[in-house]
């Protein structure tokens, strides 16, 4: 287990750039199974679960061929042919205890049901941060044809169809991974499907866009109904992934906190949402410039109230909302700002708890129940304590970070692989900016 060691209340200046987005990466590397032919993708982030899913294609026959770097625009450039798959390992126990234990292998189901007529899926690992069902992959597989077995004995469910059909279903919920599961499986189907109440994520557009350049026939994307006409085949592309919006807005909330003038490079600022408006009503200043964003380095920052001067309430929801991976961050830069904010995490029920270590680090956290959370702000005139901790998931994990390098003394935090699956090297990035953090074992 490695641990990262803070030294906190440094403050940080310069320039930094997000990495690709994990959750577009995760989508589009397994879209790749899709087709026999070459695919490239740029810009794929070396993190722990990419680089989990990227070695399970390669285990189930995927040629993947690191493209060398030559220049700043080819880092982490990869080609997938998977032209040659192992059907026997596909049903083999090793793989699926890896796929339990890789959340992301979920998204590898439709391709392979769409062009290989059968898939086997265990319950994936990922973050402990409550329930997060896969019904609704399951229920979108059925509306195309495909059939369920489960055999008890392996703890799996064995899915089958010989040729999926194009249907009309609407979601139960306007899941990312479920809707990118169906529309993956949708693309090989025979005949039409309309997917209604679909997820509309920049990243599920991304990997409609890519799917469409590889020759499938997608109509709305952007929106929340996709009608997609089933094609026999699918040829290779090229694809770039989009700056992780979640890094940006955790680069957003670290400025504001312990930052003395931070830009942050290249942001695709019109896939960003409301991620800086909400950090505005935090009252942090997000100066545009370009493509950049340069976060000035503030004594205080006032959260604003709503117009009839109530309490801010802020919950994430579905795109356009407000994407709940962030809240965790929004909770630490809320202890130093000058007012109260209530948080309203409707979407996960055990994603708060991680309030516990702010509160042990001095922070004034009202837990309402396992949804809703009131912060209020110190306004700086109480430093958050060092202390120990462990990271539960990607996200708590990083607001940790944030937390203890505005702290008064040495932090550890420890499980720091949770960070790892989601931030690529984020201690040798942000000490080029001026922390001061270790890693250790």
């Amino acid at each position: 287990m490695a641990a990262f060691i803070i030294e906190g209340g440094h403050q940080l200046s310069g320039t930094i750039t997000p990495q690709g987005a994990k959750n577009e990466a995760l989508q589009v590397i397994c879209a790749t199974l899709l087709t026999n032919e070459p695919v490239t993708i740029e810009n794929i982030p070396n993190i722990r679960d990419v680089n989990n899913l990227i070695q399970l294609l390669k285990d189930i026959g995927v040629k993947v061929d690191r493209q060398p770097i030559t220049n700043s625009q080819q880092q982490n450039t990869y080609t997938f042919q998977a032209d040659d798959l192992n059907l026997d390992y596909l049903a083999s126990d090793e793989f699926v205890k890896k796929c339990a234990e890789l959340r992301g292998s979920i998204m590898m189901i439709g391709p392979l049901l769409a062009r290989m007529g059968k898939a086997v899926v265990a319950k994936p690992g990922g973050d402990k941060i409550g329930r997060r069902r896969l019904d609704t992959h399951f229920l979108g597989f059925e509306r195309l044809g495909a059939q369920f077995n489960h055999v008890a004995e392996r703890s799996v469910y064995e899915i089958s169809a010989q040729r999926l059909r194009g249907s009309y279903m609407l979601l139960d919920e306007a899941s990312v991974t479920g809707t990118a599961n169906i529309v993956m499986a949708a693309v090989l189907a025979k005949g039409t499907t309309t997917i209604y109440n679909a997820a509309c994520e920049p990243y599920l557009q991304q990997l409609c866009k890519m799917l469409v350049h590889m020759g499938a026939r997608i109509k709305g994307i952007s929106s929340n109904l996709l009608t997609i006409e089933g094609v026999n085949r699918l040829h290779g592309t090229r694809h770039r992934i989009l700056p992780d919006m979640i890094e940006i807005g955790s680069f957003i909330g670290m400025a504001a906190m312990v930052g003395n003038g931070i830009r942050i490079k290249d942001v695709s600022l019109k896939d960003l949402g409301i991620i800086p408006n909400t950090f505005r009503r935090m009252g942090i200043k997000i100066k545009v410039e370009g493509d950049d964003l340069f976060i000035p380095c503030m004594r205080h920052y006032e959260i604003q109230s709503f117009i009839d001067g109530t309490i801010m309430t802020l919950a994430d929801a579905p795109w356009p909302g407000l994407t709940p991976d962030l809240i965790s961050v929004l909770i630490t830069v809320a202890t130093q700002a000058r007012g109260s904010v209530l948080f309203h995490q409707k979407m996960f029920e055990s994603r708060l708890f991680f309030v516990d270590k702010l509160i042990d680090m001095g922070a004034q956290i009202i837990l309402c129940d396992p949804h809703r959370a009131v912060v209020v702000g110190h306004d700086r005139k109480l430093q958050l304590k060092a202390g120990r901790m462990s990271s539960p998931d990607i996200r708590a994990g990083i607001a940790l970070l944030i937390a203890a390098l505005s702290a008064k003394g040495t932090s550890r935090i420890d499980n720091i692989e949770q960070i790892d699956r989601g931030y690529e090297n984020i201690e040798g990035r942000l000490n080029a900016l001026g922390a001061k953090i270790t890693r250790t074992t």
